[in-house]
């Protein structure tokens, strides 16, 4: 197993979630970074990247909500996540910015009054 997300689970619109995603990964820090999501019936997409030098992308959707950041010590990602939406809806991924790795299992994340 090369990544284990958590932190998913159930929050109303408008809520916050982080989702972290731990790695064993050997020079961890060498690589960029991504979170991704998939929802029901529709292709995993990245929404969020940081590079090595910690420089961060967003899907527009996310832009100002959500919040990509590295701690290489803990070879650990993080995903805050603000002012949910129900189209947020969807189990998140996290894997290189090229998808290289193989995938975890994903957090859930739903977003629902």
């Amino acid at each position: 197993v090369q990544v284990v997300e958590s932190g998913g689970g159930l929050v109303q619109p408008g809520g916050s979630l982080r989702l972290s995603c731990a790695t064993s990964k050997l020079l961890f820090s060498s690589y960029g970074m991504g979170w991704y999501r998939q929802a029901p019936g529709k292709q995993r997409e990245l929404v969020a990247a940081i590079t090595r030098d910690g420089s961060t992308n967003y899907e527009d959707s996310v832009k100002g909500r959500f919040t990509i950041s590295r701690d290489n010590a803990k070879k650990t990602v993080y995903l805050q996540m603000n002012s949910l939406k129900p189209e947020d809806t969807a189990v998140y991924y996290c894997n290189t910015d090229r998808g290289g790795w193989s995938w975890g299992q994903g957090t859930q994340v739903t977003v629902s009054s």
